[in-house]
């Protein structure tokens, strides 16, 4: 009874929709409440708010990988060519001069996270050269948290230290999964041997939190691979886990994501299926459900921040604070004050051209409203803590019927449970938090895209 009823839902939830990282979600932005100086001025605000009591976020894009991955969603700049380190670092020590020459007095980082791309491309001593350019303007909170993104196939333990030495003491691996053919088939080939190497030699130099990244629902993909590459991550016992499901967008991303055919793509069925096996065997090794997508065994900083309602959601992700503003530097990388969003280019040579012009390299953004502060909450509390309040305050207040018919479907079907003023999701309804989040969409509501923007929320 419960598969049936399962497969019910799928068919009728599997919808395409945001896994909101931000609100409003990027393809909504709006334009002609966007300019330079007004990017600015927002970023003005949040630091004289915040940066002295809870410091900011520092997010460095580093886009460059050897080879293509195909299931990759990320800025990326293929090359074999290292040459290109150098030129780049210094175009981001030039961009974070900018940022800091325009704030008042010193940021104050909190948390500072290296992703891309691939971090490990850059050597050592080239990382080591612009996280001490990156630091020399700036202080350090008490409880800050360096973290950084490698590939076990060219991680070195020389990587693990230079980043240990320098603060860093959580990095997270992707993994994808364990299986020779779907690893051919997303163009990832990647022993076991090198994920146990590079997780050894980081608990061995002193990391706290060592994550491993997941995805189900790829090409060729299997129960039974699910099975095999969560048995081997157990050996293991990295601290965190993320668990993601594929988004096969190829009609944004190009080409990098045709080098399979549909066909081989699991249905929305047995993606559920997979990601509940799973979910399952997470659960008996140890691991609790932090967010969506996400687990971490009770000793990660993740699961105490869920603990202690902490717990926030960004363009980084899943993180274990909140910061009000956090800084993107690098081609593609996207700046949040709270009350605006910046987007970089996403052209490594006209990201050299602005930096190196005395221009902050913004390409887009949105300033938000009164409305998008006000839903912007609540979808953050459904993705952190699957639950939400409001008063007859809130300024959207005449939608909120609307909204609410919305989700009786939902609650009827046992994903919810509506209350005086709040709103929670029940256990089955987790899965489809996504489509919950939708409902709140008033940017989505309004205006329907002419051609489909995300991945399906199953």
């Amino acid at each position: 009874m419960e598969t049936r009823m399962n497969r019910s839902l799928i068919d009728k939830y599997n919808v395409a929709g945001p896994r909101y990282t931000s609100y409003p979600t990027v393809p909504y932005w709006v334009d002609d409440t966007f300019s330079m100086k007004a990017w600015k001025d927002s970023l003005l605000k949040s630091f004289a708010e915040s940066n002295e009591e809870e410091g900011l976020s520092l997010y460095i894009h580093l886009p460059f990988c050897e080879s293509l991955c195909t299931f990759c969603g990320c800025h990326k700049r293929i090359t074999k060519q290292h040459s290109v380190e150098i030129p780049y670092i210094n175009a981001v020590v030039k961009e974070w001069d900018l940022y800091c020459d325009l704030l008042p007095s010193k940021p104050k980082i909190k948390e500072m996270h290296f992703g891309g791309g691939t971090p490990t491309f850059f050597s050592p001593t080239h990382l080591n050269l612009l996280i001490n350019c990156i630091l020399r303007r700036a202080t350090l909170a008490d409880d800050y948290e360096f973290s950084f993104e490698g590939h076990p196939n060219n991680t070195t333990e020389q990587h693990l230290q230079t980043f240990y030495d320098l603060g860093f003491r959580r990095v997270s691996f992707g993994v994808q999964d364990y299986n020779e053919t779907v690893q051919k088939a997303i163009h990832r080939i990647q022993p076991f041997e090198n994920v146990k190497r590079v997780t050894e030699q980081a608990k061995a130099i002193g990391y706290n939190s060592v994550g491993h990244d997941l995805i189900f629902g790829l090409p060729f993909q299997t129960e039974a691979h699910v099975k095999e590459t969560i048995a081997k991550t157990k050996e293991l016992k990295p601290d965190r886990i993320a668990f993601y499901s594929y988004a096969h967008v190829p009609w944004i991303k190009g080409n990098g994501q045709r080098g399979f055919d549909e066909s081989n793509l699991p249905s929305g069925e047995a993606k559920r299926q997979q990601y509940e096996l799973g979910k399952t065997l997470l659960f008996e090794a140890g691991y609790h459900e932090i967010g969506m997508d996400h687990f971490a065994l009770e000793s990660d900083s993740l699961y105490q921040s869920m603990i202690t309602n902490q717990l926030h959601r960004n363009f980084m992700g899943y993180t274990a604070s909140k910061t009000k503003a956090m800084i993107g530097l690098g081609v593609s990388a996207i700046s949040d004050s709270w009350f605006g969003f910046a987007q970089n280019v996403k052209n490594v040579e006209d990201y050299y051209h602005l930096v190196n012009e005395g221009i902050i390299p913004v390409v887009k953004g949105h300033i938000l409203n009164a409305e998008d502060l006000i839903i912007r909450k609540h979808i953050l509390n459904l993705m952190c803590h699957f639950e939400t309040s409001w008063t007859p305050d809130d300024l959207y207040f005449e939608e909120l019927p609307e909204i609410l018919e919305h989700l009786k479907e939902m609650e009827q079907d046992g994903l919810l449970v509506r209350g005086e003023g709040q709103l929670t999701i029940t256990e089955k309804g987790k899965p489809f938090v996504r489509n919950v989040c939708m409902a709140f969409d008033l940017h989505l509501k309004r205006r329907t895209p002419e051609r489909q923007l995300f991945s399906m929320t199953v």
